[in-house]
């Protein structure tokens, strides 16, 4: 061990947490390990100097996923790690929320948190450590913060609530809880949960901001006895007087716009046409006091002292009228409509408006095979059901280039977890989903438009869920003791307020949660009054959405894929394959059908109509069906000898007829009854230990039971084997 290395151990739950620091990364700013089990993740905190011209705060958080932590070789074409895959994403952004909040105001300085997975086991989850690994890092580094902040994961497994739960642990718990909190309040939420109630939750949450207390304490020792100084950054300050002076002259100017009926386009272009007015009044006559770089400073200055105006006279009607920008009181809901089946050939459809939010959700159905492949360090290895979430910049009314952002990534997996509890199970439902929300327009929420369209579309689709999902965003504002939630928030009350709480569920309970906070915490008793709230408004929204479809549709579209089952002994996999894919490939092409082949057995075939999923059943059930004595066959002769003719009775089966029992007299030659390529109908007398098949025609032509065809014929014994293998394989 380096003689500067520092080794600190905790308890999270029942299990020890060991953070390392001194040995790695000596030049960054901060730099830890934190271990749990054999899962390591390393945190380095670093901050620069100060960009010319930024008007926010330069914060990246970045998670490296390094296959090599799990004995693993990328499987992209490269064979190394690339853009960082969605778990990758979520768990960057669930570092990112929580600390930034932390940061002075006014902060200019560059700060870059990188993590990387150093190892993983399988068996502790890497996200936890990484938030508490980054909070670590910041805390012992040079750069300013107001932490620290500690993460921990809660289940519920048969009732009771489990503090830092394994991978294997969390396999039969219908909560997904990740509470991320300072000392003194809880800062973030991400959950995913199968119905659980508001009381349960809570209980929850509170068990969770007692759990994370002890790795906040070790990480306050480990400031006071190895923490850097911390660095003199200069932040950006706001001038008071010019605040106060703006305000001044906008106060009344700007509620009466607030108070004139709501139309989005009309609220924010009064605010601009007034922000303009006030620059242009603050700085008449400075142009030619001024240079052109001061002049434009000052033009900027006073922009800024009109947005601080704007957002404090906001709050203070929210807070002290119950007031909002659109004219609603705090719990009201925005008017919703809905409407399924917009899309045509799409195997389902949605469309959920509320207010100026709208989300167009379509579905498709597809077959096992379509299932995403995850190359990640995660136990799953694939996933069934997707949802994908699109922000395109017309939504919003404006231009911008196409790609998909952390925040899409974020918002695409809320909604999925929030429906993924009430997906039917592969054994009753055997089809890969794939929902798209598309955001025609945006103003507030569209996270859970984007869950209330899908469960339309899944409904529209005929997935037969187990009960209908609605979602609702709320919102806070909060001053000193004075706070007021709002349900529904619009876009412009996520960016004054403190808090976005998105709250979705069944009439039955909760099954996803998300939180970011813009203040240090809230506590667990605004949480639960912001639950209830919630509770509330899913119902009404709920309503309305059962109004338009109340349940799955019966019957599919016509042209979505119908995939049926088929079991098959394992040992008759290879039959149904052929030799290199030959015999699926012809089943597929002939039958116009899709089929995947489980390794136990399991055969899904998929087809967009009943004739082609036949065919390709009975071709099957013919490849792998058992040889059984009794029964009656028509088959081809595949090969004449002296003593007989073999017949293929099955696929890949043949049995011999003896000369004997080709028919009711004395045949003297086996070509004077039957040759090569003929068809006959003949019973299977015997099958042998070694599964050679003995059949009979005479048999079928003296009319004879299988025990007299059995006493007949010389050549064979009589056998209570009922069933056969292939000779020729």
């Amino acid at each position: 061990m380096q003689p500067n290395a520092k080794i600190y151990r905790v308890k999270l739950g029942d299990k020890d947490i060991i953070i390392e620091t001194g040995k790695l990364a000596g030049q960054a700013g901060g730099a830890v390990t934190v271990r749990q089990g054999d899962s390591l993740v390393f945190s380095a905190a670093t901050m620069g100097g100060v960009r010319e011209g930024l008007d926010f705060f330069p914060l990246t958080v970045d998670y490296e996923e390094r296959m090599y932590a799990g004995g693993k070789i990328p499987g992209s074409f490269f064979r190394r790690e690339g853009r960082p895959r969605g778990e990758a994403v979520l768990t960057a952004r669930m570092v990112d929320r929580p600390i930034r909040p932390l940061f002075p105001d006014g902060m200019r300085n560059e700060v870059q948190v990188l993590l990387m997975s150093l190892s993983a086991d399988t068996e502790n989850p890497l996200d936890i450590l990484a938030i508490n690994a980054a909070s670590a890092s910041l805390m012992i580094s040079d750069i300013p913060w107001d932490g620290p902040v500690g993460a921990v994961r809660i289940s519920s497994i048969n009732g009771e609530l489990v503090v830092n739960p394994t991978f294997s642990e969390s396999e039969n718990s219908n909560l997904d809880l990740v509470v991320v909190g300072t000392k003194e309040a809880i800062a973030m939420v991400e959950c995913g949960a199968d119905e659980v109630s508001e009381e349960v939750m809570v209980q929850a949450l509170d068990l969770a901001h007692k759990s994370i207390q002890p790795i906040i304490e070790i990480q306050e020792q480990m400031a006071r006895e190895i923490g850097k100084e911390k660095r003199e950054v200069e932040c950006a300050v706001t001038d008071a007087a010019l605040i106060s002076q703006v305000e001044t002259l906008i106060k009344d100017k700007l509620l009466d716009i607030l108070r004139k009926p709501y139309i989005k386009e009309n609220l924010y272009g009064g605010i601009s046409e007034l922000k303009e007015g006030v620059i242009e009044e603050l700085s008449a006559g400075k142009a030619e006091e001024l240079s052109e770089s001061e002049f434009k400073s000052l033009k900027k200055n006073i922009g800024k002292a009109f947005e601080e105006s704007e957002k404090t006279i906001i709050r203070e009607r929210i807070l002290n009228e119950r007031k909002r920008p659109d004219g609603r009181e705090p719990k009201d809901i925005r008017d919703i409509w809905c409407e399924v089946n917009v899309s045509p050939r799409a195997h389902g459809s949605g469309l959920f408006t509320r207010g100026e939010t709208q989300v167009l959700t379509l579905a498709t159905l597809g077959t096992p095979r379509d299932a995403q492949e995850l190359d990640n360090l995660i136990p799953t290895e694939t996933k069934r059901y997707m949802h994908h979430y699109n922000f395109p910049p017309f939504c919003t009314g404006e231009v911008g280039r196409l790609y998909t952002s952390r925040r899409e990534i974020g918002h695409g997996m809320l909604a999925e977890r929030a429906l993924l509890p009430m997906i039917p199970d592969e054994a009753d439902f055997p089809y890969t989903l794939r929902l798209v929300s598309e955001v025609m327009s945006s103003n507030g929420s569209s996270s859970m438009a984007s869950t209330c369209g899908s469960t339309l579309a899944l409904m529209d689709t005929g997935v037969p869920i187990k009960r209908p999902v609605s979602g609702v965003a709320m919102g806070m504002v909060k001053q000193d003791d004075n706070y007021v939630i709002l349900t529904d928030i619009l876009g412009m009350e996520d960016h004054l307020g403190d808090m976005d709480f998105k709250v979705t569920g069944t009439a039955e309970g909760i099954t996803a949660l998300q939180m970011d906070i813009k203040i240090s915490g809230i506590t667990t008793e605004i949480m639960s009054e912001a639950l209830e709230q919630a509770r509330l408004a899913r119902l009404h929204i709920l309503e309305i959405m059962l109004a338009t479809i109340d349940k799955p549709r019966a019957e599919m579209k016509d042209h979505a894929p119908r995939i049926e089952t088929v079991k098959v002994p394992v040992d008759k996999i290879g039959a149904v394959i052929g030799k290199g894919g030959e015999t699926i490939r012809s089943i597929q092409e002939e039958t116009n059908t899709k089929i995947d082949i489980e390794d136990d057995g399991t055969i899904f075939i998929a087809s967009t109509d009943g004739v082609g999923y036949k065919a390709a059943r009975e071709r099957i059930e013919r490849l792998t069906e058992e040889v059984e004595v009794g029964r009656i066959y028509t088959g081809k002769v595949v090969r004449t000898t002296d003593f007989g003719a073999f017949v293929e009775i099955l696929p890949g089966t043949d049995g011999l007829v003896h000369i004997s029992q080709l028919d009711t007299s004395h045949v003297e030659r086996v070509t004077d009854v039957v040759k090569q390529g003929d068809e006959i109908t003949v019973m299977v007398t015997n099958v042998d230990n070694q599964g050679k098949v003995r059949l009979s025609r005479q048999a079928l032509l003296e009319g004879w039971t299988l025990e007299e065809a059995q006493a007949h014929d010389s050549g064979g014994k009589k056998s209570s084997n009922r069933g056969g293998r292939n000779p020729r394989r």
